[in-house]
């Protein structure tokens, strides 16, 4: 079982910029596909950024040049550094484990980013 817990959501004004965090325990960091997916009200859960097979980044084209995705191995972390923040970035974020040894999926528990002035 892999465990993921977000952090660093809120509250920010139109073009603002916010840092999410998602630490992961319970798995091999360095061997799970980190990614984060958002879900606004009324609407499908949907890709922001994620990491595919190697070191390969696949953005949503809506936070291509807003929005990067990073790791850091050694604190068995993922980050989302989110730029430029809109109305429409408003949702929850939640940070997404896929392990390459195994088919399984986990998912923490959402963090809620909303952009209003």
């Amino acid at each position: 079982q892999v465990q993921l817990v977000e952090s660093g959501g809120g509250l920010v004004q139109p073009g603002g910029s916010l840092r999410l965090s998602c630490a992961a325990s319970g798995g091999i960091f360095a061997l799970l596909r980190m990614g984060w997916y958002r879900q606004a009200p009324g609407k499908q859960r949907e890709l922001v950024a994620r990491y595919d097979s190697g070191s390969y980044v696949d953005y949503a084209d809506y936070v291509k040049g807003r929005f990067t995705i990073s790791r850091d191995n050694a604190k068995n972390t993922v980050y989302l550094q989110m730029n430029s923040l809109n109305a429409e970035d408003t949702a929850v974020y939640y940070c997404n484990a896929r392990p390459q040894y195994n088919s399984a999926i986990f998912w923490g528990q959402g963090t809620q980013v909303t952009v209003s002035s």
